[in-house]
């Protein structure tokens, strides 16, 4: 394959409601997509970075900088075999994880449309559908908080995450728990704690959690491997999993039962698939959060999503859970058993709405190889 061209698109698009975490309030979505040109395909990604660096260092104008200065002139015109090119190329480079994985996935995506078959039959997933769930950010109140949850319970997502932060997390866990004493209810915290909060965080043992996720700070395993050690909830880990070196820590140090897998965080799928790997053999159950995605993003992590050791249900949920019109056809929809379908067509199998794509565009900017 041999990469010609490279559109960088940026959008801003309207949440269904808003969403917050223990960083920020959001009512919109920035979002950075790249359309990748062969002679032959063309090949779409997302880069998971947001417009401000809260979840991550790395934001939508860093990964403008880093994929013009540094990332796409080392591939663009260049010939390439697939994935397995990636790495030699880019290992040199420090960090900015989230960029290199929307280049990364390129080249997956040109493999699986090179052999005509679906992204996710090249990753060695089998799986038609994904156990979805839905995550729900911190609202003002418990009772809208309850509300909210019965909304998507009725809907048919078999799975809640609850954000919380301290201020507003064991009165809202105990609504909670009051009023769905029986569903699977996990707790987010976005790496709001301490182990000074040791107190509150024992507390939600009270609970029967399927999980509490990222208590403490986001480049830690130390400290969560004191503090798995005192409780008898899961702990599950997000941000400090930048690689399959502190997966293989978090295992080594008992610094957590459960890990989050998101291929951007780490730097795509390859890196993805290799935590999944080494989790399986360390007893370490695994899953796959969500960024906002939109149905590009989407069906690349329902491509990954259904190898065999993701076994707690995915954050992947409908396009209408965050968007009132996704950027793909067909949307991705909810099936009346609380799952998702993993796409087989070839490549990503969704076919980007260029109309609704251009509604949501605020720049554009064409990346040509230059002999």
């Amino acid at each position: 394959m041999q990469i010609e061209r490279v559109d960088l698109i940026q959008l801003k698009i309207p949440m269904t409601g808003h969403f917050e975490t223990s960083y920020y309030r959001r009512y919109e979505s920035d979002k950075l997509i790249l359309k990748f040109y062969t002679p032959d395909h063309v090949a779409w990604t997302e880069c998971v970075a947001g417009a401000i660096p809260g979840y991550s260092y790395e934001t939508i104008n860093t990964a403008r900088v880093i994929l013009k200065e540094h990332f796409l002139p080392l591939i663009i015109g260049r010939d390439l075999d697939g994935p397995e090119d990636f790495w030699p190329l880019f290992g040199r480079f420090r960090g900015h994880s989230m960029t290199k994985a929307s280049v990364e996935n390129a080249l997956w995506i040109f493999k699986a449309l090179e052999e005509d078959i679906s992204l996710a039959k090249l990753l060695g997933n089998r799986k038609d559908r994904v156990i979805s769930g839905v995550s729900i950010g911190i609202q003002d109140t418990s009772e809208d908080l309850v509300r909210l949850a019965a909304e998507y319970l009725e809907k048919g997502y078999p799975k809640i995450k609850m954000k919380i932060k301290p201020g507003t997390d064991l009165e809202r866990v105990d609504a909670m728990r009051s009023a769905f004493p029986d569903i699977k209810l996990m707790v987010d915290a976005n790496n709001a704690y301490s182990l000074e909060d040791l107190e509150t965080l024992r507390e939600l043992d009270r609970y029967n959690l399927l999980m509490i996720e990222q208590p403490l700070e986001y480049e830690d395993v130390h400290d969560h491997a004191k503090l798995q050690a005192m409780m008898q909830t899961p702990i599950c880990l997000d941000e400090s999993i930048q690689g399959p070196y502190f997966a293989r820590l978090a295992a080594e140090t008992s610094a957590c039962r459960i890990i989050n897998i998101k291929q951007g965080r780490v730097a795509g799928l390859a890196k993805a698939r290799e935590i999944h790997d080494l989790c399986r053999e360390a007893g370490i159950g695994v899953w796959c959060g969500g960024m906002f995605e939109t149905g590009i993003g989407r069906a690349l992590i329902l491509a990954l999503a259904g190898l065999d050791n993701f076994i707690y249900p995915s954050d992947i949920s409908a396009s209408d859970r965050y968007y009132h019109r996704d950027i793909v056809d067909p949307e991705f929809t909810l099936n009346p058993d609380g799952t998702i379908d993993v796409p087989r067509g070839p490549g990503l199998g969704v076919e980007v709405n260029e109309k609704v794509l251009e509604d949501y565009t605020v720049a554009r900017e064409v990346i040509r190889f230059k002999p």
